[in-house]
């Protein structure tokens, strides 16, 4: 028999709750519970789904059509990623990385390393405007850094990624942010300037902590000196050795998109390795790209922090894009997100409980999707009457979604940034996720603002208490 899909919703308030907590049992009590890699979960989650589905009278022409849709949202960032894996172990061979590890220990103090981590990352993310590219990069760097000085690694990580977050939320060439003010309809600007009521406070106690928590650790002097050696003996150390990073940011500024940024780069540190050795072997530099660079230091700390990269490395990323989009897609097509917000959306009367359901929204859809992009389009698809029946500008919407569904990606153990993350510092999602201290904050202040009043945008000056 053939079947055919319903026009409405097939699933009840109750039926969709109920598969969205199943799905979530299993996502969080294989990845967390039983420390498993959260590939297979999530494969899992898929198969329930589609046979579910089938069951319920689609055809498996209609998901598998669900399917490549999501796959189609996954293309650029699946290239993005892979570039971004080339990049890395070419800035290894290149010198860079381990330049700017030489120069970060000559110029960072030990008692105040955490926070000066924090602040680097803040600016170089909003400067090029990408999270992902600013951990990659002078992240990878400043975490070699802290791991010669015996520092609190996941201590590190968490200001690597938060000053990364806060960059790429602040930055108007940022992809999220765009996407949060489009799909709010708010103007960038305007978006990125009404962000700051939450943005500043939590990156303000971020930094405290950061200050406080990271003066705690003893700092190995001998193991800093001795790692400086290791570096200058190996890799050619120069200043210039910097300038694909600047390069990054002048592309940044110049608004070229994150591809022909990535592959002018490329290109560049490419002609960097050739002038310094014209006699470089080809071959080499396409395994690098394809494997990652693997150090052979006298060091074996050294060779652990600089064997990296490569466009190998990303293939446990690109799985994820695929997977949690084309999960997400799924949930969409077969109504059940549709069937478990709507309720909700009915009982919403005051700005404080609607900014609130809306910031959890984008934390559920993280949780079980494990999807940046659909922690931000879902809700606020959803929630957009909501917010202008009640009279709050959609500088209120988009700030929510940044709030409760950019930020807070980086910390789910399945989460497609946090995985990237995960895998390119080598330090486990479950470690680093309590110390990433903005993103943990967002969302705080974000609710506080809802329920204060305090920097809630307001459309015409005036908002309908309900």
């Amino acid at each position: 028999m053939n079947k055919t899909k319903k026009n409405q919703p097939i699933t009840s308030f109750s039926e969709a709750i109920i598969i969205l907590m199943i799905m979530l049992i299993i996502l969080g009590g294989a990845i967390i519970g039983f420390k498993l890699p959260p590939q297979v979960p999530i494969l899992v989650c898929i198969c329930l789904l589609c046979f579910w589905a089938n069951f319920c009278n689609f055809n498996w022409t209609f998901i598998n059509q669900g399917i490549q849709k999501g796959v189609s949202v996954a293309v650029i960032p699946i290239f993005i990623f892979i570039l971004i894996g080339s990049l890395i172990g070419l800035w290894i061979k290149a010198g860079i990385i381990p330049s700017i590890m030489y120069f970060g220990f000559h110029s960072l103090s030990g008692s105040f390393f955490v926070p000066s981590v924090f602040l680097a990352c803040s600016i170089v993310g909003a400067a090029i405007g990408s999270g992902l590219t600013t951990i990659s990069t002078l992240g990878i760097a400043l975490f070699g850094i802290g791991a010669s000085m015996h520092a609190n690694m996941p201590l590190v990580a968490g200001a690597i990624i938060s000053g990364g977050v806060f960059g790429d939320k602040m930055s108007p060439i940022s992809d999220s942010t765009n996407l949060a003010s489009a799909v709010a309809g708010s103007e960038l600007f305007a978006h990125i300037k009404n962000m700051t009521w939450s943005t500043v406070p939590a990156f303000l106690v971020s930094l405290f902590l950061y200050w406080i928590l990271g003066s705690a650790g003893h700092i190995n002097n001998s193991v800093i000196l001795k790692t400086s050696t290791v570096l200058s003996q190996n890799f050619i150390i120069s200043w210039w050795a910097l300038l694909p990073l600047f390069l990054i940011v002048i592309c940044a500024w110049r608004k070229v998109p994150s591809i022909p940024t990535l592959f002018i780069n490329i290109a560049a540190t490419i002609i960097i390795i050739f002038i310094k050795n014209p006699h470089e072997n080809v071959k080499e530099l396409v395994q690098i790209i394809t494997t990652g660079f693997v150090a052979k230091t006298a060091s074996p700390s050294v060779n652990a922090l600089l064997t990296r990269g490569g466009i190998n490395s990303m293939m446990g990323t690109v799985f994820m894009v695929i997977s949690t989009l084309s999960l997400g897609e799924l949930l969409i097509e077969f109504g059940i997100i549709n069937s478990a917000l709507n309720p909700l959306i009915k009982h919403l009367h005051k700005p404080g409980s609607l900014i609130l359901t809306t910031i959890l929204s984008g934390i559920g859809v993280n949780l079980v999707v494990g999807a940046q992009y659909l922690s931000v389009i879902l809700p606020g698809e959803a929630f957009k009457d909501s917010f202008n029946k009640m009279g709050l500008s959609p500088l209120a919407l988009s700030r929510v979604l940044e709030d409760g569904g950019t930020v807070i990606n980086y910390i789910i153990p399945w989460g497609v940034s946090a995985m990237f993350v995960s895998t390119t510092l080598g330090i486990p999602v479950i470690q680093f996720m309590p110390f990433v201290f903005f993103s943990l904050l967002s969302p705080v202040f974000s609710v506080i603002s809802g329920f204060t009043g305090i920097g809630l945008k307001v459309r015409n000056g005036r908002r309908n208490l309900g």
